[in-house]
């Protein structure tokens, strides 16, 4: 927060002279009620009043202080800021078919993913950092960006009942998922370019092999990173009947031969995923990259931060006001 008139923050000097006439005058001051001996009231309860004899002289103080910081006007920054980062450039690729449901990594594959690649987000501030997800197609959740609010909001929403929506052919499109994140990657200057594919099958749908999706990768200088998610052999499946869910154990069935062939076409990497570790791999990998300087323009917007402070100065002032004429009420 800053702070247009710093200036009047001058003014909190003159509560250290205010302080002082209050301490002073409260020590002249004559009692109230003159008696010969004060024995009798040595031991007498006291009342919660005394406890608040010098609440409207703090409250009074607070409302001074509200004041000096309403005429010193609070307010947000707001200016263009060109900066250089350090980051490469990354798009995730996402499969979203209904397999993903399967419940061998919990709670599912596709929530298991989500959960391991935020946090992997939420570590890189710095990268150019963008989403594509694919089931029989492919299109782009999230272009590349380095508001990383944005990305995570948008990669949270993916839900695999998108096929159930009609959103979204059901299928696995691997080859047209690399070639949608190859298509955000292909223009940019950064010298580590990164897709990260994260599919649980084989691919059986698009106009585009993944042999010849990682062809298009390599000649424009990407690296694929591919990750089978699921374990081996059969995983339990929700399959949904009447009044509930039962679950079935389908067969696992991940083309590693296939990943595995366009990892190393592309100077990437495969993994088999069988659990939230084997994720983590990928990323400690990526952490090796070479990193590239980005040119990032921030932008934040000004705001007149007074409003609360006025607020409570006002609130002060009331409750200081109730105190004397109900609960402090002298006679005079």
């Amino acid at each position: 927060m800053m702070f247009a008139n710093t200036e009047y923050f001058f003014l909190l000097l003159l509560l250290v002279p205010y302080i002082l006439w209050y301490v002073l005058k409260n020590k002249k001051k004559e009692p109230t009620l003159l008696v010969s001996n004060t024995t009798a009231y040595r031991f007498a309860p006291k009342s919660y009043k005394n406890h608040l004899i010098h609440a409207p002289f703090i409250l009074r103080l607070f409302t001074l202080v509200m004041l000096v910081i309403v005429l010193a006007r609070p307010q947000t920054n707001n200016s263009w800021k060109d900066t250089q980062i350090e980051g490469i450039d990354i798009m995730l690729a996402v499969d979203v078919s209904t397999s993903m449901l399967a419940e061998d990594l919990k709670p599912n594959r596709l929530e298991a993913a989500k959960r391991v690649a935020s946090e992997f987000i939420v570590g890189r501030p710095n990268d150019n950092i963008g989403l594509t997800i694919f089931a029989a197609e492919a299109f782009t959740q999230c272009p590349m960006t380095t508001d990383h609010a944005i990305l995570l909001n948008l990669f949270q929403g993916i839900k695999t009942d998108m096929v159930q929506r009609g959103m979204i052919q059901d299928g696995t499109a691997v080859g047209m998922g690399i070639a949608n994140a190859v298509s955000r990657l292909k223009d940019s200057k950064a010298k580590s370019k990164v897709i990260i594919l994260l599919t649980d099958g084989t691919n059986n749908a698009g106009d585009i092999s993944p042999l010849t999706a990682a062809e298009i990768a390599k000649s424009f200088g990407i690296r694929v990173y591919t990750i089978g998610v699921g374990t081996n052999g059969q995983a339990p499946y929700p399959m949904p009947v009447a009044g509930g869910v039962q679950y079935l154990n389908v067969p696992v069935e991940i083309d590693t031969n296939t990943l595995a062939a366009i990892a190393e076409k592309t100077d990437g990497e495969f993994y088999r995923a069988t659990d939230n570790k084997s994720l983590e791999e990928v990323y400690r990998d990526i952490d090796k990259l070479e990193k590239t300087k980005l040119n990032v323009k921030l932008y934040s917007k000004r705001y007149e931060a007074y409003a609360l402070f006025a607020c409570l100065a006002i609130i002060a002032l009331l409750l200081e006001v109730l105190l004397r004429i109900t609960i402090l009420k002298r006679i005079p």
